[in-house]
C-alpha cells in the first residue's frame, strides 16, 4: 500500500490519544507519580510526572516511527510486497501500544496497586496478532523469525513461519486467558516460560528444517 498522509491519519490519531488523555489529566497529577510496579502489582518506584511524556514516546510513537521507517530501509524491499497486510499490522500494533499507554496512565493517576494481568493480556493479544501475520511476512531482516537458516533459505522461512504462526496464536491465547483467569503470582512464572517457548521453539524448528532440506538436496 502506498504511503500517503490520508492513509496514515487514522494511525496518527491513535498515536495522539494517550497524549490527549495525559493533557486532560495533567493538572490533576501530583509532582511525583508511580513509574514501576513489582510482580505483585505494588508500587516500588516513583518519578517526576514529566517522565510520563517519555513513556508515551517509548510506546505508540516509537512503535509507529519504526514501522514507518522499516519498509524504506528494507534492502530487499520484501516488506512492501505485503501491501495492505503491512498497513493492517502497523495499525493494530500502534493501537495496542496506545491502549497499553492509556492503561498505564490510568493506573498511574490512581496511584494504586496495579494488576499485571492487564499487561499480560495485552502482550498475549500482541503475540496473537503477530502470529496471525507470520504467514504473509516475506523474508526480511526486520520482522518475523530471523535466524541464519530462515534468511538463507526461502523454503525454511515459509515453513518456519507457518509453524510459528500456529504456535504463537495458540500461545498468545493461552497468555490472554491465563492473565485474565489466574492470580498474578501464580501466572508470572508461567508467562515467562511461555514467552521463552514461543521465542526458542521456532528457532530450533528453523535449524531442523534447514538441515532436513540440506540433507535431501
Amino acid at each position: 500500500m502506498k504511503l500517503t498522509l490520508r492513509n496514515e491519519l487514522p494511525i496518527i490519531a491513535i498515536v495522539l490519544i494517550p497524549f490527549i488523555y495525559l493533557a486532560f489529566l495533567w493538572n490533576t497529577l501530583p509532582e511525583k507519580v508511580p513509574t514501576h510496579w513489582n510482580s505483585s502489582g505494588e508500587i516500588d518506584r516513583w518519578g517526576d510526572k514529566y517522565s510520563l511524556i517519555g513513556l508515551l514516546f517509548l510506546l505508540p510513537v516509537l512503535t509507529y516511527l519504526l514501522l514507518l521507517v522499516i519498509p524504506k530501509i528494507d534492502p530487499k524491499k520484501r516488506i512492501e510486497i505485503m501491501g495492505g497486510k503491512y498497513y493492517q499490522l502497523k495499525f493494530i500494533l500502534v493501537l495496542l501500544m496506545s491502549t497499553l499507554a492509556v492503561a498505564i496512565l490510568y493506573i498511574t493517576v490512581n496511584q494504586s496497586t496495579s494488576s499485571p494481568n492487564l499487561i499480560y493480556a495485552l502482550i498475549g493479544i500482541l503475540i496473537v496478532v503477530m502470529g496471525n501475520y507470520f504467514k504473509v511476512i516475506q523474508p526480511n531482516y526486520f520482522l518475523g523469525i530471523r535466524t541464519p537458516w530462515t534468511l538463507e533459505n526461502k523454503e525454511v522461512w515459509k515453513s518456519t513461519h507457518t509453524f510459528a504462526s500456529k504456535l504463537w496464536v495458540i500461545g498468545g491465547l493461552v497468555i490472554v486467558l491465563g492473565g485474565l483467569i489466574l492470580e498474578n503470582d501464580s501466572f508470572s512464572v508461567a508467562f515467562i516460560t511461555l514467552v521463552v517457548v514461543l521465542a526458542v521453539v521456532p528457532m530450533v524448528y528453523s535449524y531442523i528444517k534447514f538441515k532436513e532440506i540440506e540433507k535431501n538436496s
